[in-house]
């Protein structure tokens, strides 16, 4: 097998016997799997095999996306952060010189996110908190590279923009989830994500990328924008 960096701190792995291609993350916790996702060994290297029917962010990297901002270093918010299947790439890519602030609301899952992925990761501070609620971050300090947002509410795009005006960095990115059936069951999916990007743009950043996740994430897409 091989590995060849296709961004920073993201790879793909090459099955020489099948051609196959698969997309992962070098391990910051060697021996350790979060979701159960496969551990590759090469060249003395632990990879996790990044699945993009798991995880949105892989889904776009997949579709295209590039120049998110995610690199070695960066400081992401992280909104939604569930159980930790996306927060843990980030963290294998920002490495130990980046952070990842993983706000979510529910106590149960976060407590599934501590458990699973704090407590191996020193770069991931889980907030329990309403996203809406961005002044209660109590743990959040300086200037934010990336803001990542996948909250299934219908304001979920003003939830994002609330959390970028107060704490994304002139020049910083936000790459915003975009659950269209959360936002309006009846609608065109695409009609759904296109009116987002527009208040995205609207609100003063730059729209840089607008993708359809399909085939990995039906009725969803993807925003990524620049202050």
């Amino acid at each position: 097998m091989q590995a060849i960096e296709i961004a920073d701190g993201v790879y793909r792995i090459k099955q020489e016997d099948s051609g196959r291609e698969l997309l992962a993350t070098l391990n910051l916790t060697p021996g350790r799997s979060v979701y159960g996702e496969r551990l590759v060994n090469i060249d003395g290297k632990e990879f996790r095999v990044w699945d993009p029917f798991r995880s949105k962010l892989a889904a776009a990297i997949l579709k295209g996306i590039n120049n998110t901002g995610i690199e070695r270093g960066s400081r992401v918010l992280y909104l939604g952060a569930s159980t930790g299947t996306t927060v843990s790439h980030i963290s294998d890519i920002v490495g130990s010189n980046g952070i990842v602030f993983a706000v979510e609301v529910s106590q149960r899952v976060a407590r599934e996110l501590m458990e699973k992925v704090a407590m191996y990761r020193k770069n991931v501070l889980p907030i329990v908190e309403d996203a809406r609620r961005p002044e209660k971050y109590g743990v959040v300090y300086s200037r934010i590279d990336v803001v990542y947002c996948d909250i299934a509410q219908p304001d979920q795009t003003d939830i994002a923009l609330l959390n970028t005006k107060r704490f994304l960095k002139d020049s910083g990115s936000l790459l915003l989830v975009v659950k269209a059936r959360s936002i309006d069951t009846l609608r065109e999916p695409r009609e759904v994500i296109k009116e987002e990007a527009e208040k995205v743009s609207n609100s003063g950043l730059k729209v840089k990328q607008v993708l359809d996740l399909n085939p990995y994430d039906r009725d969803h897409g993807i925003i990524l924008a620049f202050k």
